[in-house]
């Protein structure tokens, strides 16, 4: 490296470091001579030996500038010296060195043509500095001058002009912020006003204002404050919100919307409001019964306001039930109202808002968060209907369950039904519901009402009929159940699209039965209001003056008396036997009938209808009883079959009293058909409780058959059927079996209303009791009359006066026998009486024919009875037999208009029989057998 050194400095040569800093513009670089770097390889060495002599040069050398070389090799020299051994290192060092200088050269003489360009750049930058340090010395002079001329006069106006600036900004924030300190006033006096957007537009606007202003430290204080004045703000909004749910006001509600909008919590403000109907709700029904319980209770104790509001509905007496029912229904009316008007306003106002998509994307974000915010309202409108529907139905499920109505009137009881079914009616119109919860608690009470009711209806109808003398009600002649009070609400729900509940509605409101509930009561009024001021708007007038009508109606009842529009079909038949159904060849014309009918003995009275006060006391309940069905249809098939079980009743008790007889029951003429004999078991095994006797009646016997049964009923002593006078009692064997007759014809008319009433499943049942037990009232006449016509002719002394006569004569007589003329005047004193009787009741035609063919049936059975006796009997006196019977029906007709003569064939047939053969005989008993 000396060796490179030395070189260098003869050739005038210096590092770059040296180079640089001697530089200067004007001085020139000598390069050296080719013969100076030719002396470096004067000793030409192979490249790769040399590389090799460079190789092995300790690693040491390499190492850095600092290094010291001649120490490190004194320091390697061995102790003991050898001189050769020193030349041999000396001169490997040597060449060691030679090689490296050789290198060196090398090195530099490839590198100098780089090394000289970047002299040249280096030496062109050099002039550049220095001809950019004259431009900034010429710029500082100028701006020397520019400072002292200009920039301190002109500048110093400008910090002026912004200090100015600054200065009033600072007054405007200071003025605002005054304004910001005084706005709790004017907020106080705007909630006051109960103008709570514009309250909340001035709070968010302060607030606004209050975070640009935030670097000022007074302002921390004041933000503060505005945030619990907003506070504030959103509880009195939450406070006129809930005041919404009883007494709905258009203003108020959008005043409130408008201010939760601003806040941007419009779906928060529809959580808030069905959690305030609910209380709503809760508070109202709660507040509504402890009035009435404490104003009952007499006393301030206040145990009655920390119950529960099922346990408070315990406490409600009888007479205070109905005001009370009546005010919670109104109370719920309000709210559901209110429910129903919100509903309104929202789709209104979603109507309005419906309006263009705008373009800009700010004003479209905003549209779909409002689109957003009404699906939601939307939607929890909707789900809340059912809500708040279910929360009305338990509330009033407890008040219905938490008194026993068992005991209450029937008026009463009906009223509730009412109430009930008009809140139903609500739940309808208000969510389409079928309030299962209510038809549920009021069936329950219903039943159990009704069982109570029917039981005592049914010991009344026993007490009614043990007390009744069977003496004709005075109607009018065009007396109709529908006159009567409890069957006006037939007349008013012919059509079934009118609810039950809209009985009570007058005929000046019936116009606007087409509009629901809410569109009749939106502005005022209430629809629990009007069930008990109309309830007893017409008064009954089906009873006449001492059971007779007016000479006119009397007069138009001789008019009207050929029209056979009063006879039943069957009878207005010419004829039918009593044993086949079948109608005889010969018969007497209708006209015959029209033209004479002296067996109807009612031409001295009108053709009302014939009853009694117990008939009419069971048809008003039945009334009662299909009033309740018409209201709560889901105990239908339990009100029918407790009516079915009043005529069952009121049926049995008119066969107990005047139709059963075993002797006459035996006498083998059909009498009773199967069917009412089928009837009047069925009846016996599942309505009479055979077992209580007198004033045990019911006492003993626990069962729950025995609790459904009542006892078999008596006839009141003061019903004579002894007394021959009176026909034995014809006069109210008439009433009480046309009273039936009656009853019946009622039900035959209720049967399509009854029919549409009853669940089709139960349907059987009702078909059933008309075709086994109604159709069969008219059957008891037979029985009934049959004892009269029985005890009415002696005809045992007939067959005493038969048989003392002779009948083994030997010429033909032209003269009949005395019985027959003791026979006819039986008749005439029978047909006496029965005008006689008349005069006090009407007997109809049926009637008086049945009388008449039981008559002329016993009359020819006895004479047929009176010739089998006879023991010896010649043709004449069989000619005998056929003239007095010829002149008995002879005589019988100018009696009775009854066509043909009962067992008129029979007698004949009987007589005829002794003309035939021993052969024509055998097979005429085949034929006749003992009827």
């Amino acid at each position: 490296m000396q060796k490179i050194k030395s070189l260098m400095a003869r050739q005038g040569l210096k590092s770059p470091q040296e180079s640089m800093a001697d530089l200067s513009p004007v001085e020139n670089l000598r390069i050296p001579s080719k013969e100076e770097l030719r002396e470096l390889r004067e000793q030409p060495i192979d490249p790769q030996a040399e590389q090799e002599i460079i190789d092995s040069i300790e690693e040491v050398y390499f190492s850095n500038d600092s290094f010291d070389m001649v120490q490190h090799e004194l320091e390697k020299l061995p102790p003991e010296l050898n001189l050769q051994e020193l030349e041999e290192y000396r001169d490997k060092l040597k060449r060691q060195q030679s090689a490296v200088s050789k290198k060196v050269a090398d090195l530099i003489l490839e590198k100098q043509p780089a090394y000289v360009k970047e002299l040249e750049r280096v030496t062109a930058l050099q002039t550049n500095l220095q001809l950019a340090a004259v431009i900034c010395t010429n710029a500082r002079r100028q701006l020397s001058v520019a400072k002292e001329g200009f920039t301190e006069a002109s500048l110093g106006l400008l910090a002026n002009q912004r200090r100015r600036q600054l200065l009033t900004g600072l007054l405007k924030s200071l003025r605002t912020i005054k304004t910001l300190q005084r706005t709790d006033v004017r907020l106080s006096e705007m909630l006051e006003e109960e103008d709570y957007p514009g309250a909340i537009q001035l709070c968010l606007e302060c607030q606004k204002a209050a975070s640009t202003f935030k670097h000022y430290s007074c302002i921390s204080e004041l933000n503060s404050k505005l945030q619990d004045t907003l506070e504030q703000i959103e509880e009195q909004l939450d406070v006129a919100l809930s005041k919404t749910c009883k007494h709905f006001d258009v203003l108020h509600y959008t005043k409130v919307q408008l201010a939760y909008k601003l806040l941007g919590k419009t779906q928060t403000a529809m959580d808030q409001l069905h959690m305030h109907f609910t209380q709503a709700i809760h508070n109202t029904v709660f507040q509504v019964v402890l009035g009435y319980v404490e104003l009952c209770a007499g006393n301030a104790d206040t145990k009655f306001q920390k119950m529960q509001y099922k346990d408070l509905c315990t406490h409600i007496t009888l007479d205070s039930y109905i005001p009370c029912l009546t005010d919670l229904c109104k109370a719920l009316w309000e709210v559901m109202l209110s429910y129903h008007c919100t509903m309104q306003w929202h789709e209104e106002h979603d109507k309005q808002e419906n309006t263009p998509t705008p373009d800009d994307a700010a004003a479209a974000a905003e549209s779909d968060e409002l689109v957003v915010d009404r699906s939601y309202v939307k939607k929890k409108l909707e789900h809340g209907l059912t809500r708040i529907w279910q929360d009305v139905q338990l509330k009033v499920k407890a008040y219905i369950l938490g008194t026993d109505m068992s005991n209450f009137k029937y008026d009463d009881f009906i009223v509730v039904l009412d109430v009930i079914s008009r809140l139903m009616q609500v739940g309808e119109e208000f969510c389409g519901s079928k309030s299962e919860v209510l038809q549920e608690s009021i069936k329950r009470q219903s039943i159990n009402y009704f069982k109570n009711y029917h039981r005592a209806r049914l010991e009344e109808l026993r007490m009614f009929l043990e007390n009744e003398t069977w003496e004709l009600c005075p109607v009018k002649s065009n007396f109709n159940i529908a006159q009567l009070h409890e069957f006006k609400f037939m007349g008013q729900c012919r059509s079934p699209s009118v609810s039950p509940s809209r009985q009570a509605v007058t005929s000046s409101t019936l116009a606007q039965e087409e509009l629901s509930l809410f569109q009749q009561y939106l502005q005022e009024g209430n629809p629990f209001e009007m069930h008990i001021e109309h309830k007893e708007e017409e008064t009954e007038d089906v009873l006449a003056s001492n059971g007779y009508e007016s000479d006119e109606l009397e007069k138009s009842v001789y008019q009207d008396y050929d029209s056979d529009s009063d006879v039943p079909e069957e009878l207005k038949q010419d004829y039918v036997d009593e044993q086949t159904g079948d109608a005889p060849l010969k018969s007497v014309s209708r006209e015959t009938i029209r033209s004479k009918k002296k067996s109807d003995y009612n031409l001295n009275k009108t053709n009302a209808p014939i009853l009694t006060n117990t008939t009419l006391n069971v048809i008003r309940l039945v009334g009662k009883y299909m009033q309740m069905m018409n209201i709560l249809k889901p105990i239908a098939f339990d009100v029918i079959h407790c009516v079915s079980q009043l005529f069952d009743y009121y049926l049995y008790a008119v066969y107990t009293f005047f139709g059963r007889n075993d002797m006459y029951e035996s006498s083998g003429l059909g009498l009773i058909s199967s069917r009412l004999r089928t009837t009047l078991n069925r009846i016996q095994e599942s309505l009479i409780d055979m077992e209580a006797v007198g004033e045990n009646a019911g006492v003993h016997g626990p069962g729950e058959d025995r609790k459904e049964k009542v006892p078999s009923p008596h006839l009141s002593q003061l019903v004579v059927l002894t007394n021959s006078a009176s026909l034995y009692g014809l006069a109210q064997r008439v009433v009480a079996t046309e009273s039936l007759v009656f009853l019946a014809e009622q039900f035959e008319s209720l049967q399509s209303h009854l029919d549409t009433m009853m669940p089709a499943a139960k349907k059987p049942f009702l078909q059933q009791f008309y075709s086994q037990t109604v159709s069969t009232a008219s059957e008891l006449r037979k029985p009934i009359y049959w004892i009269v016509a029985a005890k009415a002719i002696d005809y045992e002394q007939m067959l005493l006066l038969m048989a003392g006569v002779k009948w083994d004569i030997r010429e033909i007589m032209s003269q009949h026998n005395v019985y027959v003329d003791v026979l006819l005047k039986e008749f005439e004193q029978f047909n006496k009486r029965l005008g006689d009787v008349s005069r006090h009741v009407r007997i109809p035609l049926p009637v008086s024919n049945v009388l008449w063919e039981h008559c002329i049936r016993l009359a020819n059975r006895t004479l047929v009875e009176g010739y089998a006796n006879v023991k010896k009997c010649s043709n004449e006196g069989r000619a005998l037999m056929q003239l007095d019977f010829q002149q008995f029906l002879m005589k019988l007709e100018k009696l009775t208009d009854l066509r043909p003569i009962p067992d008129k064939e029979f007698v004949e047939t009987y007589i005829k029989a002794y003309y035939l053969t021993e052969n024509d005989m055998e097979q005429f008993i085949k034929n006749h057998r003992v009827r």
